[in-house]
This record gives C-alpha cells, sequence and structure tokens, in this order.
C-alpha cells in the first residue's frame, strides 16, 4: 500500500509548490516516518527562493537526500522530526513509533535507512530536537574560533545561527560578548541568550577595537568589512555566513595584512581536522543533545507554518519582515 506524501519544491525563482506523491512501502532495511515538524533554514532557504545557490557544487555532498545540484526545480531543508510509522523487512521491531530525527527535505513523509535517522531522546520535544542542525552549526562554528579565557568576542548578526552562537558563548569565562544586530526584537534575544552587550552595526563601527574573536554569520557580504574594522593584532575572523552566488567585495588594503588576521571559514558538514583526531560526528551530537537540554531554544521559534503555507513564509522572509527567527513546517494529517 503506498503512502500520500507533501513534498515542497523550489521551482524557480521566487516560487514554491507543495507536490502530493506516492511512496512505496519501504524496502528491507528502510522505514517510514511521518514528519511532525521540519525547521526552515532562513539563510540558505532564501539564497534557493531568490535562485542564488552556486551551480558550481553540490548543495551538501554528505547528504544523501539532497540532489547534487542546485538547478531548479530542487527540494531543500535537513531538519525533519517525526514518527517512525512502518518499517520494512529486517528493521528492528523496536523502532515502531519511535520518534526520530534526519537531514531531510522539507515533506510529509519519507522513506530513510536507520543510518539517516537519529532517535530523539525522550525528553525533548519535537519543536527542540527540530532546532539540532542550527545547534550543531553553532557549536561547529564555535569550537573552529576556539575562544580563550578572557576574550573579547563579538557576533555579527543574530538570526537563529548567531543566536545559538551568543548562547553558546555566554557559557564561556571571557572578558565581554557583544553582538551586533540592528534589529530591536533580535536585540532583545542576544540579551537574553546572555550577550554582555548589544550594538547596532553602525555603533559597532565606532566604539568596537582590537576584538580578539568575530564570528560573522549575518548573511551579509559587507559585515566582513565590519569584521576587519573591528579586529586587533591576529585576530580570528570565523566566516559562518554562506553568501551562495553573491559577490564579496572585502577591504585588505587597510590593516589588514599588516594585522595578520586569521580568516576561518567554517562548515558544519566535516570535523575540522585540528580535532578529528578525537572528536567524531556523533560525538558533537550528543553535544549538541546536551545544549539542547540546556539552553531555551523553543524560545527562538517564532512562525509556525503550515507546508501549504510555504510560499508565503518565504515571501514574508525576503522581504526581510522583522518578526521571523525561527520557523517550523508542520503537516496536514
Amino acid at each position: 500500500m503506498s503512502t500520500s506524501a507533501h513534498q515542497l519544491w523550489f521551482t524557480a525563482s521566487h516560487n514554491v509548490e507543495v507536490r502530493q506523491v506516492s511512496l512505496p512501502v519501504p524496502r528491507p532495511g528502510q522505514v517510514l516516518v511521518k514528519t511532525h515538524c521540519s525547521a526552515v533554514s532562513a539563510g540558505t532557504e532564501l539564497l534557493a527562493y531568490r535562485g542564488q545557490l552556486p551551480r558550481s557544487i553540490a548543495l551538501d555532498s554528505n547528504l544523501a537526500s539532497l540532489q547534487e545540484t542546485a538547478d531548479y526545480p530542487l527540494q531543500y531543508g535537513y531538519a525533519c522530526v517525526g514518527d517512525i510509522q512502518m518499517l520494512g523487512e529486517g528493521v528492528d521491531p523496536a523502532l515502531q513509533g519511535r520518534r526520530v530525527f534526519s537531514f531531510q527535505p522539507h515533506v510529509s513523509h519519507f522513506l530513510a535507512s536507520q543510518e539517516q535517522l537519529m532517535l530523539i531522546p525522550d525528553d525533548l520535544p519535537y519543536e527542540t530536537a527540530a532546532l539540532l542542525p542550527n545547534m550543531e552549526t553553532a557549536v561547529n562554528l564555535v569550537q573552529d574560533g576556539q575562544p580563550l579565557l578572557g576574550e573579547r568576542v563579538v557576533v555579527l548578526g543574530q538570526g537563529v545561527v548567531g543566536l545559538l552562537v551568543t548562547s553558546v558563548l555566554a557559557r564561556f569565562p571571557l572578558h565581554n560578548l557583544t553582538v551586533v544586530e540592528s534589529l530591536a526584537a533580535r536585540q532583545q534575544l542576544a540579551l537574553n541568550m546572555g550577550a554582555d552587550a548589544v550594538l547596532s552595526p553602525e555603533q559597532a563601527a565606532a566604539e568596537i577595537e582590537d576584538a580578539d574573536l568575530i564570528f560573522e554569520v549575518s548573511g551579509h557580504p559587507d559585515a566582513l568589512d565590519l569584521a576587519l574594522g573591528i579586529s586587533g593584532y591576529c585576530s580570528r575572523v570565523v566566516i559562518g555566513s554562506w553568501y551562495g552566488n553573491k559577490s564579496v567585495c572585502v577591504d585588505l588594503g587597510g590593516a589588514a595584512h599588516r594585522n595578520r588576521l586569521q580568516l576561518i571559514t567554517s562548515q558544519v558538514s566535516t570535523i575540522a581536522p585540528g580535532l578529528s583526531g578525537r572528536w567524531t560526528k556523533q560525538r558533537r551530537f550528543d553535544t549538541v543533545w546536551e545544549l539542547l537540554r540546556k539552553i531555551e531554544v523553543e524560545r527562538l521559534i517564532s512562525h509556525p507554518t503550515s507546508i501549504q503555507d510555504a510560499s508565503q513564509l518565504y515571501q514574508a522572509l525576503h522581504e526581510g519582515e522583522p518578526g521571523i527567527i525561527q520557523a517550523l513546517f508542520y503537516y496536514p494529517n
């Protein structure tokens, strides 16, 4: 017996549609999962919505659920949580009905192997578990930045990843933690997440100097110039934003070379070589689950949305509606 599934597709620039397809019964080793909700990665998915994903590289070479190229039509998303509804031959019967996370595009039902699933801890709600990829990204960024005791740290941008980076950094014994954000609602959230001070980009350019460590997670290429401007000698700048095919113009004609700045590009798909001898993806996921328990990430969920209203949500993101922090898609029965 086949299962009817609703899938979200990016079909052209500024166009999405929900398609209904039939899924076969699980093959041996597979399970059928009914999605409860999936988290929207606003920065990357806006690139997909706007047609700004680069065509020259795979969407994510480590996620088998994503197609290889960014050509339309395409599916995207990587944060589905739901319940196992049907088991294929050879699957442990104890998995029936279990709550799981999987790196899948936005879809109401999907087939997956056991290796593509993570069991959700019993004490965590679905919505909290859906933020696992964003928290993993925050952990990866902080590990790449290697904050030290007493450092002056700045986070540029307080979208959901920036807020989670702030929440992780707030647990370190820093000299101070300053965030740079222009939207008032996000400024208050940053303070709630543990920031010592919040500045607008204009204030930051005028007031911050000699920062030791800077995280650029705003999604705006212009922020890189601000990062360079507030750096000190041999400061580290961790670039967590992915700009897609947007041009990045960086002013390296000033003091950047003399300051021996370290520009660190960071990406969560792999473990940094300096850590890979001791850290595995599983160890990092264990750390992420623990942080999701300790940090009240539910307060970041601002827009629970039916998958049928996806077009309106992406247009609101495109227009920069200020109240959107973390959107979740929910699915019809």
